[in-house]
């Protein structure tokens, strides 16, 4: 069986995985799978879709697992799932977790407490805040000595030890799955973005990303958030995104 096998008019093409380039799809939540933190009807469908090809679904998201259980109500089509931007592995089947780097710090939660820093979060390894409170966060940092680094997201700001980002923890997630970077495609919207859509074989970003982004990704959906995946996963059912080509990277060898 040939990629190019249909099956039917208006349906995507069928082929032997074996031949697939692209075995996973791994995807931010806020502002691209969701929006204010509700996934539509047609995202889910695509979503299943997508799992019943016999490809990897994963998730790569900022958020705090706690939280991200009570908003997302389809979790478990995901196989795995990267939370804390990087710091946090995920596995819904069995509701396992695996912290992938130094727990947050007692002492600086402690001290931004004391200086009445709201409104202020903190996970397993992430202390999470808004802009402007940075100013306090950085000014403790230093104070303390401690090794960590602020992460923005659409006004966000996210502590975590320094180099811990989504694309750490999406390699770490694909030592777990058996799938190489190569094979994943990424899929974002916001400035922790960056360094995962680089890491994988094809960095897209949805219509409503930053410009930044989309500059930088190797394609951009014409649909917005859900939609926009939705565009995707359609791409790659039909022909394995055949049509992009990805930008040359630093490290990384594309064929």
């Amino acid at each position: 069986m040939t990629r190019r096998q249909k099956v039917a008019a208006n349906q995507p093409t069928i082929f032997d995985l074996a031949e697939v380039k692209y075995r996973a799809l791994a995807c931010d939540y806020d502002g691209t799978l969701a929006h204010d933190g509700v996934i539509t009807a047609t995202t889910v469908l695509a979503l299943d879709r997508f799992r019943r090809s016999g490809r990897h679904l994963f998730m790569v998201t900022g958020r705090e697992l706690p939280e991200l259980k009570q908003v997302c109500p389809v979790l478990d089509r995901f196989e795995w799932v990267v939370a804390e931007n990087g710091a946090l592995l995920h596995r819904p089947a069995d509701d396992s977790t695996k912290l992938l780097c130094e727990p947050a710090s007692a002492v600086l939660v402690g001290i931004l407490r004391r200086s009445n820093v709201q409104p202020l979060s903190v996970g397993q390894a992430i202390i999470a805040t808004v802009e402007p409170n940075e100013v306090i966060v950085i000014e403790a940092i230093k104070d303390l000595g401690l090794e960590l680094q602020i992460i923005f997201n659409k006004g966000s700001v996210m502590v975590l030890p320094t180099g811990v980002n989504k694309a750490t923890g999406l390699t770490a997630l694909n030592k777990a799955a058996g799938v190489s970077c190569e094979e994943v495609v990424g899929v974002g919207d916001a400035e922790n973005d960056h360094a995962f859509l680089e890491c994988c074989g094809v960095g897209v970003a949805v219509a409503n990303a930053l410009p930044m982004l989309k500059q930088r990704a190797d394609f951009v959906t014409k649909g917005a958030r859900g939609d926009g995946v939705a565009e995707l996963i359609n791409m790659m059912l039909t022909d394995d995104l055949a049509g992009i080509l990805p930008h040359s990277r630093p490290g990384r060898s594309i064929e």
